[in-house]
């Protein structure tokens, strides 16, 4: 039974930010699998998911488990969301990884290592969002990347080292492109998101998913990091259009889920706007027309 403190508990964010909003939106399938593309470039992290992930034998754990975490801590209450971040800073405390060039042994929570993961994430989440249609001011997009510091926060990192507007992410991802590049590992999450090894029904998809998803996703890279690919993506008015018509099915889609949130086929992804609708009420729905209508800095 949901407790009182639970029903009321509006999490570390809350219905009127702009990150409840935004996360809401079905593009963000597709920013986070660009978000996997562009932390791919960075060797040292790469490298981390190569050797410490199961995403071989398990092709939508990580996916699903990302995505589970996002939601979760966007719309579940305080203490879920800190039992959460727990888990995640306890697994990441315990993994390391081997550098292939020089045999240096590291840690995956190194705070530079988090920092660009964090960063390929929202601002992934912010371009992809903004791209197909969500009506985000500039003061919104700022808003936005200073809240996430809270989400910065839950991994580890410290929140006033973290890019706080989008001045400020700008000059980080300027300042971090010296030292991406494809590598072996690039190419293995590359192949990976545009055919993931699945089997069974799932394995029927994957002429469908390839062009409509993988490559997509792939295509709303900015142009400097498919150049360090070296695959050609979709032309930027073809990646846009396929962009906002996908957003738009996954939006119906979205209504059925909703209808459907008990239906133990729908697997282990959890609908959390869904959930949190259900816990708080209706008025805490998330919708473009709930964004703030002025958004002051440092909120």
């Amino acid at each position: 039974m949901t407790s009182v403190t639970s029903a009321t508990d509006t999490g570390i964010f809350g219905p009127d930010s702009v990150t409840w909003q935004l996360h809401a939106e079905p593009a963000m399938w597709l920013a986070g699998i660009r978000s996997l593309y562009l932390q791919a470039l960075d060797p040292r992290t790469v490298a981390g998911v190569i050797q410490n992930s199961d995403f071989r034998n398990d092709p939508l754990g990580r996916l699903v488990r990302t995505a589970n975490f996002v939601g979760a801590s966007t719309y579940c209450p305080t203490d879920e969301v800190e039992r959460h971040a727990l888990r995640v800073r306890q697994v990441h405390r315990e993994l390391r990884v081997v550098d292939r060039d020089t045999g240096e042994r590291y840690r995956v929570d190194e705070p530079d290592l988090l920092l660009w993961v964090h960063c390929a994430e929202v601002s992934s989440f912010l371009a992809v969002v903004r791209r197909a249609g969500f009506p985000l001011t500039a003061a919104h997009a700022d808003q936005y990347l200073d809240e996430q510091r809270r989400a910065a926060a839950l991994v580890g990192l410290d929140p006033d080292e973290v890019p706080g507007d989008v001045v400020a992410m700008r000059a980080y991802l300027a300042h971090r492109r010296p030292l991406l590049r494809r590598t072996d590992d690039a190419d293995e999450i590359y192949d990976f998101l545009h055919r993931p090894p699945v089997s069974g029904s799932l394995a029927l998809g994957l002429p469908v998913y390839e062009p409509l998803v993988g490559h997509l996703a792939y295509s709303l890279l900015p142009r400097w990091a498919t150049d360090l690919y070296g695959r050609r993506p979709y032309p930027k008015p073809v990646a846009t259009a396929m962009l906002r018509t996908f957003s738009g099915a996954l939006r119906t889609a979205q209504r059925t889920a909703r209808r459907l949130v008990r239906e133990p086929r729908l697997g282990p992804l959890q609908p959390h706007p869904v959930l949190a609708v259900r816990r708080l009420g209706v008025w805490a729905t998330p919708s473009a027309a709930r964004l703030p209508r002025s958004a002051p800095p440092g909120t």
